[in-house]
C-alpha cells in the first residue's frame, strides 16, 4: 500500500467515526509563546484541553506537520544516525474533547491497525502505565481491562512514568498513556528473542507506532495533580513508522515517503544507498540527513519562517547547515544541492500540504541562497583549520568547538580532517565547551511560571479593542506569577479587555489597569493560544475589585497608523513589483513598521519612489475602513481577499478593506478608521534578509515628518559648507573626483618611495639558517604599497622571510611574506608567526602559510615584533 493510501485510510476511518477532519496547523507555532514549532498534533487544540476555549466539535482527526529537534530521542545531531527518527514528521491523530475515552480509543486503534490496515496482531505489543507511589497514582488497570478484549494479556506490558505518563509541559493537562509497538524483525530473529523484551529498548525494528494519551489530570506548579472536570483523548501515530510497518521495510527511509529523495541523492552523488539499517556508512547517514532535513527546512519556509540568526529561524538555519555539512563532507557534493530536492518534495506532498507546491520556486531560491552562503563559510572554516595551533599532535577542544560554533563543522568533519593530517582531536575538551554553551543557553532561558490563581470560572476573553480603548466594570478571571532574569512579573487575564495582544506581527498594547483608585501599568499584552494576557510588574492590593482597563491611546493610534500603512504598501508593492511580492513577515509597533516580502532582486530607487507615491496618494484620498468581522472563509476566498501562507484561519475570518479594488486582506490587527489619519508615509531603508526576501522599513505620521525635516536640515548644513551652491549634488561629485585624483597621486608617490627603498632592503638582507631575512620598519602608510613591495622582494631575493612594520592610517601594521618553498621545507608559517609577534603591538591577525598581516594599537612595539620574528628564524632547526 502506498503512503498516500495509508494516510487517506486513516482519515477515512475516523471520518466514519464522526470525527471532523481538520487541516494541519502551520508547522511554525505563532500563537503559543511556549513553543517555537508545532511538535505534536494536539498543539492546535491546546486551548480546549486547558479550558480556555469551548470546543466547537467533540471529535477531530488530522495529519499534522510536526518538528522536533530536542527532547527524548530528538537531539538534532542524532537524526540520520538511526533509521526511524526525524526532524519533521507527520503525526496522524484523533481527539476526543470530553466525549469518548479509553474504551473507544483502544477499540478503534485495534480496529484500524488490524482489521483495516491488516497488520499482524502477533507482532503487536501494548504498554500501559504501571502507576507511581510517589505521585499516589495506581496502575492503569482500566486500560488493561479494555486491551484484554483485543490482545493476549502477556502482550500487555507495564512501564513507568517516563514512558507511559504524558505531560504537556511543566504544568498543565496530563495523564497515563498506552503505546502500541510493533515487532518488524524476521521470524528467525523473533524466535531467538522475545519481542516483549525489546519494547522501549531502542531496537530499530521494535518500535512504537501509536500513542494513546488519556488526559485526566492537571499538573500544578507545585507538582501536585488534580483531576480534570472532563476527560479527553489525544492520540498520535508516526506516519513514517506506520508506512515502514505497512510496507514491510526495515527503515523509514526505505518507504516510498523517502525513496524518491534517496534516489535523487544517489544519482547526483554517484554513491549507492545500502538499504540496511545495520550499516553506518557515512554516505548512508548523509543521505538520510539530507532526505530528512529538506522536509523540515522546506515546510517551515513555506509556512512563513525564514532562516535567520535568532529564534525559530536559527533552528531552521542549523538544520539546513547540518544537511549541507553532510553532503559536503560525505557525499563529495561541493555545490549547492539541497534546493534541487524542493520540486520533488512539493510534488510528493501537493495533495496533502499544497502550500509548498504553491511557493515552490521561492522556497527553492531561499534554500539555494542559504546553501551558497554556508558553503562559503565552510571554505573559511577549512582555511581556519589550516592555521590552527597544534600541540603534541592534538587539536585543542576549544578550537574544535570554534570550528563547530563559528564555521558549522560537526565534530565528525573535524575528526576526519584531523585524521588526514595524522592528528587527534581533544574530544573531551570539545564536549566540555559544547556543554558550557548549552548551560549558558539554558540559564538565559530560565523562566518559572506559577499556577493560575483562578478568581472566576469564565471561559475565554471578550476582546473589545476594535471598538473601545477603555472598558469599565470588568474583573480578573485569573493571574499567575512569572519569574525570569528580569525579576518577578505577573500575568493577568480579564473577562473583557480592550488591550490588543501581540500577534500577526503587531505589537501588544500597553496602558493601565485601575483597581479602584490603585493604578497598575500594563507593560505588554501577549497571546497564549487564544488567551489575552496582560503583563504587569505588580499586583493590586485587592484583585477582586472591579477593574477599568485603559489602553495607551497615543501608542495604539501610532501602531494603527503603521499597520494600515503596511496594508497600503503591500498593495502598492503588487502594483509596482507584481503579485509575487507577497508578505513573508512583518513587525509593527508604535515607532515604525518593518515588512518582509518575496522579491528576487533589489528594489530600485525609482520603484521605492513609486511605492511611496502610491501609498501617500491613498493616504490623501482618506479611504474609509471597511471591516467584516465574521465572514465565512469560503466567501472571503471568493472575494479574492489576500490570505497568507503559514497562517491558520478559522471557519470565519476578519476582512480588512481599504478600497476593494486596491487593498483587501484577512487580518486580525487594529487599523485606522480612514487612511487620512496616517498623515504621511516615508520609506527609510530597503535591504535583503534572505535569498529572495527583501525588507522595507518605514515610518508614518509625526515620525515621517521628523525624519524628512531632519534630512532637510542635514542637506541645508551641507549646502552651507559649500557656500550654498546652485547644484549641491554636482558640487559633492566634483569634490569626490578631486579626492580620487589626490589618492592616486599619493599611491604613485608611495610606490616610488617603496621602489627607492627596495635597493637598501636587498643590500641589508642577512642569511640565517639558510634563509634570507629582511626585517624593517618602513616609512610607508599605504597597505597595498607594502604588500607589493614584499611580493617584489620575494620574487627578486628568493628563499626569504620578510617582516615589515609600518603605521597605516595612524595604526601599527605588521606584514610577513615567506617564500613558498621555505614554508614547505620548514616549520615557518606566516599565519602562525604573525599571531605571535602581533602581541607586541597589542593586536592579532592571521593568514596563509606564505603571507599574513596583523593590525594593532601600540606602534612602539613594531621593532620588538620584527626582532621576535628574527629570533624564531634563529631558533629554526
Amino acid at each position: 500500500m502506498k503512503s498516500h493510501e495509508i494516510r487517506q485510510k486513516f482519515l477515512n476511518f475516523f471520518e466514519g467515526k464522526d470525527h471532523k477532519i481538520v487541516p494541519s496547523a502551520p508547522i511554525v507555532n505563532k500563537d503559543d509563546p511556549t513553543l517555537m514549532f508545532t511538535n505534536a498534533g494536539m498543539n492546535q487544540f491546546k486551548d480546549f484541553f486547558l479550558g480556555n476555549q469551548v470546543p466547537d466539535r467533540r471529535r477531530a482527526a488530522d495529519t499534522q506537520k510536526c518538528l522536533r529537534v530536542s527532547g527524548k530521542h530528538n537531539d538534532l545531531e542524532e537524526v540520520g544516525i538511526d533509521s526511524y527518527h526525524h526532524t519533521m514528521f507527520e503525526m496522524l491523530g484523533n481527539w476526543s474533547f470530553g466525549d469518548y475515552f479509553k474504551k473507544e480509543a483502544i477499540a478503534w486503534a485495534w480496529e484500524l491497525l488490524i482489521k483495516e490496515l491488516g497488520l499482524d496482531p502477533e507482532r503487536i505489543y501494548v504498554s500501559v502505565f504501571e502507576g507511581d507511589k510517589e505521585e499516589g497514582l495506581e496502575p492503569d488497570e482500566e486500560a488493561v481491562g479494555f486491551w484484554k478484549e483485543w490482545i493476549a494479556e502477556d502482550r500487555i506490558l507495564y512501564f513507568d512514568k517516563k514512558d507511559n505518563f504524558w505531560e504537556m509541559g511543566e504544568t498543565g493537562p496530563c495523564g497515563p498513556c498506552s503505546e502500541i509497538h510493533i515487532d518488524l524483525r524476521s521470524d528467525a530473529e523473533r524466535a531467538k528473542v522475545d519481542g516483549k523484551t525489546l519494547v522501549n529498548a531502542d531496537d530499530p525494528l521494535v518500535v512504537e507506532i501509536w500513542n494513546l494519551v488519556f488526559i485526566q489530570f492537571n499538573r500544578k506548579a507545585d507538582k501536585s495533580l488534580e483531576p480534570l472536570p472532563e476527560k479527553h483523548v489525544d492520540t498520535g501515530m508516526g506516519f513514517e513508522r506506520l508506512c515502514m510497518a505497512m510496507q514491510a521495510k526495515s527503515s523509514n527511509y526505505e518507504t516510498d515517503v523517502f525513496t524518491p529523495f534517496i534516489q535523487h541523492i544517489e544519482k547526483v552523488s554517484g554513491k549507492k544507498y545500502t538499504n540496511s539499517y545495520k550499516l553506518t556508512a557515512k554516505s548512508d547517514i548523509a543521505m538520510r540527513v539530507v532526505a530528512d532535513h529538506i522536509r523540515a527546512v522546506s515546510f517551515t519556509i513555506a509556512d512563513g519562517q525564514l532562516p535567520s540568526n535568532t529564534g525559530a529561524g536559527y533552528v531552521i538555519r542549523r538544520i539546513l547547515r547540518r544537511a549541507v555539512r553532510y553532503y559536503y563532507s560525505f557525499l563529495d557534493i561541493k555545490e549547492p544541492f539541497l534546493h534541487t530536492l524542493v520540486p520533488i518534495l512539493a510534488s510528493e506532498f501537493a495533495h496533502v500540504f499544497p502550500e509548498l507546491k504553491a511557493q515552490e520556486d521561492q522556497v527553492k531560491k531561499i534554500v539555494f541562497g542559504e546553501e551558497k552562503t554556508f558553503l562559503n563559510t565552510l571554505d573559511k572554516g577549512i582555511s581556519r583549520f589550516e592555521v590552527l595551533e597544534i600541540k603534541d599532535g592534538v587539536i585543542n577542544g576549544k578550537d574544535a568547538f570554534e570550528l563547530y560554533d563559528t564555521f558549522g563543522f560537526p565534530i565528525d568533519l573535524t575528526r576526519l580532517m584531523a585524521s588526514e593530517k595524522g592528528l587527534d582531536v581533544d574530544e573531551e575538551g570539545f564536549k566540555k565547551a559544547l556543554a558550557a554553551q548549552k548551560d549558558r543557553s539554558r540559564a538565559d532561558a530560565v523562566k518559572k511560571v506559577g499556577d493560575w490563581v483562578e478568581e472566576t470560572n469564565d471561559k475565554g476573553v471578550d476582546f473589545v479593542g476594535y471598538d473601545h480603548l477603555v472598558v469599565e466594570d470588568v474583573h480578573v478571571v485569573k493571574y499567575r506569577t512569572v519569574k525570569n532574569k528580569k525579576g518577578d512579573q505577573y500575568q493577568v487575564v480579564l473577562n473583557k479587555t480592550p488591550f490588543y495582544a501581540e500577534s500577526g506581527g503587531q505589537a501588544g498594547d500597553t496602558g493601565l489597569l485601575w483597581f479602584g483608585d490603585e493604578k497598575v501599568p500594563v507593560l505588554d499584552t501577549i497571546k497564549e493560544n487564544d488567551l489575552v494576557i496582560h503583563i504587569v510588574k505588580q499586583l493590586p492590593t485587592n484583585v477582586k475589585v472591579k477593574v477599568k482597563a485603559e489602553v495607551n491611546t497615543t501608542k495604539r493610534h501610532a501602531i494603527e497608523n503603521n499597520h494600515t500603512a503596511v496594508h497600503l504598501m503591500h498593495a502598492a508593492l503588487h502594483e509596482v513589483l507584481g503579485k509575487t511580492a507577497l508578505q513573508k513577515g512583518q513587525d509593527v509597533d508604535y515607532k515604525r513598521l518593518r515588512f518582509d516580502f518575496s522579491h528576487f532582486q533589489k528594489v530600485t530607487d525609482e520603484e521605492i519612489a513609486k511605492i511611496e507615491e502610491i501609498v501617500n496618494q491613498k493616504i490623501r484620498e482618506n479611504i474609509p475602513l471597511e471591516e467584516e468581522r465574521a465572514m465565512p472563509i469560503e466567501e472571503a476566498k471568493k472575494l479574492g481577499a489576500m490570505m497568507l501562507f503559514g497562517e491558520k484561519y478559522g471557519n470565519e475570518v476578519r476582512v480588512i478593506t481599504f478600497d476593494k479594488n486596491f487593498s483587501q486582506e484577512l487580518c486580525g490587527g487594529t487599523h485606522v478608521s480612514a487612511t487620512g489619519k496616517i498623515g504621511q508615509f516615508k520609506i527609510l531603508a530597503e535591504s535583503g534578509v534572505a535569498a529572495g526576501i527583501r525588507r522595507i522599513e518605514a515610518v508614518t505620521a509625526d515620525r515621517a515628518e521628523a525624519y524628512i525635516n531632519g534630512q532637510l536640515a542635514e542637506l541645508n548644513e551641507i549646502k552651507g559648507l559649500f557656500k550654498n551652491p546652485k547644484n549641491t549634488a554636482k558640487t559633492v561629485a566634483a569634490l569626490q573626483d578631486e579626492n580620487k585624483e589626490l589618492k592616486k597621486t599619493i599611491e604613485k608617490l608611495q610606490a616610488a618611495q617603496a621602489g627607492a627603498l627596495k635597493g637598501d632592503l636587498v643590500k641589508n638582507a642577512v642569511k640565517i639558517n639558510g634563509v634570507n631575512f629582511i626585517g624593517s620598519k618602513l616609512p610607508l602608510s599605504d597597505a597595498n604599497a607594502i604588500k607589493n613591495l614584499a611580493y617584489e622582494l620575494e620574487r627578486e631575493v628568493g628563499d626569504v622571510l620578510i617582516v615589515f612594520g609600518a603605521e597605516v592610517k595612524g595604526k601599527p601594521q605588521l606584514t610577513i611574506a615567506i617564500s613558498k618553498n621555505i614554508t614547505e621545507d620548514t616549520s615557518l608559517h606566516a599565519g602562525n608567526m604573525i599571531r605571535e609577534i602581533a602581541k607586541e603591538i597589542g593586536g592579532g591577525g592571521g593568514g596563509q602559510p606564505f603571507f599574513a598581516t596583523a593590525g594593532g594599537t601600540n606602534a612602539s612595539g613594531i621593532e620588538k615584533a620584527i626582532g621576535k620574528a628574527k629570533e624564531e628564524l634563529l631558533a629554526l632547526k
